[in-house]
Order: structure tokens, then C-alpha cells, then sequence
């Protein structure tokens, strides 16, 4: 994908300060009344006391998609400019996130008995081993023969392998507090930052220079990170039941992935609010978010320069959207829609393939969400027969 700034504007439309300033204003007003919906509910299935259940949750999300649909359609048709999709849609994206989170909080808690799972826990430890293995040859040989003066893919291949296999290898308590844990969990990011500045790191900065992709990625990624947060659980807006009734902070030494780390707890049940941070889930989490956010900038900027998306951009957004989806994170709300469209005894192997913290399965979808954002965010800047930049249009930029 060929990234050129431009001195004028790209969009065609300038806006002032004014202007900025509204736009900014109804944005923020849209967010703090969808926001506000949110403390109204009591609990899980709190319906009675809101007036609100997971249908509305629901409609909101279907609202959310809506507009977003809507939004690319008339950009694609050339109806609007866009900088005004990509604004539109970074607040369609907010919306269906809003809605996702009610629905997700105001279901019941599911209860699932142990003959309701797939197949026998017994299994997890092939299964992990197997795929971990797999993984680890897989990228060693694909290293050697495909990309044979790039071996960072081939490393960050075999450490998502050594990933897969690290609780099998070290079971345990002996595994959960092993330094080894720990520097697989660091060096993912690391390694991953490392191929994005080799690779496409010029391309990046002058993505980055444009304001609007900027925003629009920082936004997207942002909202992805809560999104997760919410769905796994680390952060939630509904008072469970059995939940003490008054502030209380306190740090825990919480297994979270491979490790544990210590977890920072805050619980403000009068709001409702909670949330849970430890360097775990910054580290995993935050790394989602800043791959997806990359990949929305990249989209956004394309848009900007009123280019045509090719195969591979295409490609690029549409693996971001399926890799979203399919991490584990969203394992919970997977079940909620299953039990709604087909009933708990559907949902229930989907319930314990995502949620079992014994499952290795959870961690082969956030793995390969890592691999997936990464992958399409080279490929669809570093193609094949890549444009070469002049470096007086790279640090020109593109204004708003």
C-alpha cells in the first residue's frame, strides 16, 4: 500500500476551530448519554429496577451496526466526506460496544454442569500440546523456507507456540510464579513492536501524521480494550450478587493468562463500578488494542487519500473485524447470543470452550488474534510491489 501526505487538505473540507470545537461537543454528548445508561442497573438481570433488559442491549448494538454499515455504504458511494464516516463510524463502533456490555451484564449469570462440556477436561492436555507443537514446527519450517531474511516472523511463531505449550511444560503452582511465564508474556509485545518498527515502521509514522487516522485508530483501539475488559470480566458496571456493599480497594495475586500478577481490585458499588488491573492484562490487552488501533488508522488513512481499497486493504479490515470477534475474550458474550438463538444446551460448549480456565482454547484465540493483527497490519502496508515514498511528501503530512 503506497502512503503519501499532502500538503492540502484530503478530505476537501476544512473545518475551524469552531467547528472542531461542535463536533467534539456532540461527540462527547453522545458518549456520556449512552454511557449514562449504564449505572442504572443494579445487577445482573436487573431489568426490574432499570426498565432496561438484554433486548435493549440488543437494539442498541443493532443500532451501532446499522449506522456503521450505513456510514461505509455512503462513503463508498461518495455521499459524504471521509473524515465524516470515519467520525461516524468511530461513534457507531461506541455505540455497538455500549450495546454489547449491556447485553453481556444484563443477562443472567449461566449455570452450566459439568456433563454439558464438549468433551472431557482429559483432553486439554493433548489438545495444548498438539497445537503448541504444532505451531512451534510449523513456524520453524515456514521461517526457513518462506522467510528466509525476515527470522523475527519465525520467532514470534515459535514464542506463541511456547506460549500454548508453557502450562503443560511447567503445570503448577511452580509455573504460575516461573520467570520463564513471565518473559514469554513481555517479549510477545516486545517482539511483536520490533517487527511492525522493521517492517513497516515508516509507513506507520507517516500514517500516524494524519490527524483524523490518528483519532480514529487511538478511538478504535481504545474502545476495544474496554470492550475486552467488560467481556472477560476486569471491568464491569452491574453489582453481582453476594458483592460487598462498600468500597473496597485491594490487591490480589491473580492468575491471568500463564502468570499471576498482582491485581489492583477497585469496587465502588455505589456508582456501580469495577475494575481489575494488573501488568497482565495491560500487557495482553493493551496489546490488542494497539494492533487493532493500527489497523483502523491504516484503513482510516487509505480512506483520507481517497484510494480505492485493493484487495489486500480489504482483506486487512476484514481480518481485524473476524479476529475481534473470534478471540476468547468475547467467549461469554458468544454464549449469551447462543443461548438467546438456540438455548443453554447449545451454549453450553461454547460457554466452557472460551470460559474454562482450564481450556487452553481461550489462550489459542488470543494468540492467534495477536498473530492475525499483526500479519494483516504488515501485510496490507508492506505489499508486494510497494510504491517507494519520497521523504519530502512522508514528512509533509496530511492536515485536516
Amino acid at each position: 500500500m503506497a502512503l503519501r501526505g499532502r500538503g492540502e487538505n484530503a478530505d476537501g473540507d476544512g473545518p475551524g476551530p469552531r467547528r472542531r470545537s461542535i463536533r467534539l461537543l456532540i461527540l462527547i454528548s453522545v458518549g456520556v448519554s449512552l454511557l449514562s445508561l449504564i449505572p442504572t442497573v443494579s445487577a445482573h438481570g436487573g431489568a426490574e429496577s432499570s426498565g432496561l433488559s438484554q433486548s435493549h442491549g440488543l437494539a442498541i448494538a443493532g443500532i451501532g451496526a446499522f449506522a456503521v454499515g450505513a456510514l461505509v455504504l455512503l462513503k463508498r458511494r461518495g455521499k459524504i466526506s471521509p473524515r465524516t464516516a470515519l467520525y461516524g463510524i468511530a461513534v457507531g463502533i461506541g455505540v455497538a460496544i455500549v450495546g454489547a456490555i449491556l447485553f453481556e451484564g444484563l443477562a443472567p449469570d449461566p449455570t452450566y454442569q459439568a456433563d454439558s462440556m464438549p468433551f472431557p477436561r482429559s483432553w486439554y492436555q493433548p489438545l495444548a500440546i498438539g497445537t503448541g507443537l504444532l505451531v512451534v514446527v510449523a513456524s520453524f519450517i515456514t521461517g526457513l523456507v518462506r522467510w528466509t531474511t525476515r527470522p523475527r516472523y519465525m520467532a514470534l511463531g515459535m514464542l506463541l507456540g511456547g506460549w500454548i505449550l508453557y502450562p503443560y511444560l511447567l503445570p503448577g503452582f511452580s509455573g504460575y510464579t516461573n520467570p520463564i511465564g513471565y518473559g514469554i508474556v513481555i517479549a510477545t509485545p516486545l517482539l511483536v513492536g520490533y517487527i511492525l518498527w522493521k517492517d513497516v515502521g515508516a509507513a506507520l509514522s507517516t500514517i500516524l501524521q494524519d490527524p483524523v487516522a490518528r483519532r480514529f485508530g487511538f478511538s478504535v483501539g481504545v474502545m476495544v480494550s474496554l470492550f475486552f475488559m467488560a467481556t472477560t470480566g476486569y471491568l464491569s458496571f452491574f453489582n453481582e450478587e453476594g458483592d460487598p456493599q462498600e468500597t473496597t480497594v485491594t490487591v490480589l495475586n491473580v492468575l491471568y493468562q500463564i502468570v499471576r500478577w498482582p491485581t489492583l481490585e477497585v469496587l465502588l458499588p455505589d456508582i456501580p463500578f469495577f475494575i481489575a488491573i494488573s501488568p497482565g492484562v495491560v500487557i495482553v490487552l493493551g496489546l490488542l488494542g494497539v494492533l487493532v488501533g493500527l489497523n483502523a488508522a491504516a484503513v482510516a488513512h487509505s480512506w483520507r487519500l481517497d484510494r480505492q481499497a485493493g484487495a489486500t486493504q480489504s482483506t486487512a479490515g476484514t481480518a481485524t473485524v473476524v479476529g475481534a470477534c473470534t478471540c476468547g475474550c468475547c467467549g461469554p458474550l458468544v454464549s449469551q447470543v447462543a443461548v438467546i438463538a438456540a438455548g443453554p444446551t447449545i451454549a453450553a460448549p461454547i460457554y466452557w470452550i472460551f470460559v474454562d480456565s482450564a481450556s487452553p482454547l481461550s489462550s489459542i484465540f488470543l494468540l492467534g488474534s495477536i498473530a492475525l493483527f499483526t500479519g494483516t497490519l504488515v501485510y496490507s502496508i508492506d505489499s508486494p510491489a510497494p510504491v517507494r515514498q519520497e521523504s519530502s511528501e512522508i514528512s509533509t503530512g496530511i492536515t485536516e
